[in-house]
């Protein structure tokens, strides 16, 4: 359950406080759940210095934050399973909604399908979007 949660900060915005007291604010590319060893691209340290790439070793890592609210998958299932009836599957663990057995759609809107089906999903998906960010 801890690394099904820690991966979908990956390619997020997080921060990350190490044990010496630096702060690292950039995208989490990457980690190695052995270590808890991590990587970030375009990092921003405390003095505003940008770092097109740091690893940062999992022994002085002392705490990451995410910084960004995870996209909600499943809300947005929910919403297209009330317009779609009974056509609507949702993969969580890889972060796709199946519409129809031919559109799909994730965090960043429709990756596969065209069409006046096509079309409503994406709506919904923009409708949904808006309600998010309040």
């Amino acid at each position: 359950m801890y690394f099904e949660e820690f991966s979908r900060l990956l390619r997020r915005v997080v921060t990350v406080k190490t044990s010496d007291g630096q702060t690292y604010i950039g995208t989490l590319e990457g980690y190695n759940p052995e270590t808890m060893s991590v990587c970030l691209v375009e990092a921003r340290d405390e003095k505003g210095k940008t770092v097109p790439r740091v690893f940062l070793s999992g022994n002085i890592v002392a705490q990451i934050l995410a910084t960004e609210k995870p996209f909600n998958i499943k809300g947005l299932a929910d919403r297209l399973e009330k317009v779609f009836p009974r056509m609507v599957r949702l993969y969580d663990d890889v972060g796709v909604i199946v519409v129809m057995d031919k559109i799909r759609v994730n965090a960043g809107g429709i990756v596969e399908g065209t069409g006046p089906m096509a079309e409503r999903v994406q709506r919904v998906y923009e409708e949904f979007m808006r309600e998010a960010k309040g």
